[in-house]
């Protein structure tokens, strides 16, 4: 299979049985959408649901946002013959993370639900929540997802720095 990375503000859409979708998430949600019938899907990544009220975005970064990444997401599998009535949704992601950064991930989760709700598209799976990471991998053809748990990182364990007996000299290169 061949395998197409997303990141924050990207998607990407396809009717190719031999293509899987994958991306990373912590609080960032990641919407996979599907049209059983023409067989086209696609999976976009946003960082957050809706832009504050005051909030100045400039233009190239409108994309990072779930209100304008899913109609994004929409309007690609709709020029590639998928139907908006007969769309489904795995949703994914929305993880708190990092305590200090409040609940970003429940509210990005929350959005993504209600845009569902409020588009009519009905939710086959969702995975939204926790505390980890998740890798999520979608293959848009069969409209099949996988999320998976991330392992915490490795700690890093400081070790003292023991210099070699010799005669002090040290050569850096």
């Amino acid at each position: 299979m061949r395998r197409v990375s997303i990141i924050q503000g990207e998607n990407h859409v396809s009717g190719d049985p031999d293509v899987v979708i994958s991306t990373l998430l912590g609080s960032c949600v990641a919407v996979c959408l599907q049209d059983p019938e023409s067989r086209v899907g696609g999976m976009n990544h946003f960082l957050l649901g809706e832009p504050g009220k005051d909030d100045d975005i400039r233009q190239a970064d409108l994309q990072r946002y779930g209100v304008h990444a899913m109609e994004l997401l929409i309007n690609a599998l709709m020029r590639k013959g998928a139907s908006r009535s007969r769309m489904r949704a795995h949703l994914y992601g929305g993880a708190n993370i990092i305590a200090g950064l409040g609940s970003i991930g429940a509210n990005n989760a929350a959005f993504a639900r209600r845009f569902m709700e409020t588009e009519g598209i009905a939710i086959g799976h969702c995975d939204l929540g926790g505390t980890h990471a998740r890798r999520v991998e979608f293959i848009p053809y069969e409209g099949k997802a996988r999320s998976r748990a991330v392992a915490e990182p490795p700690k890093i364990v400081r070790a003292p720095v023991v210099l070699p007996a010799g005669d002090g000299d040290l050569e850096l290169f």
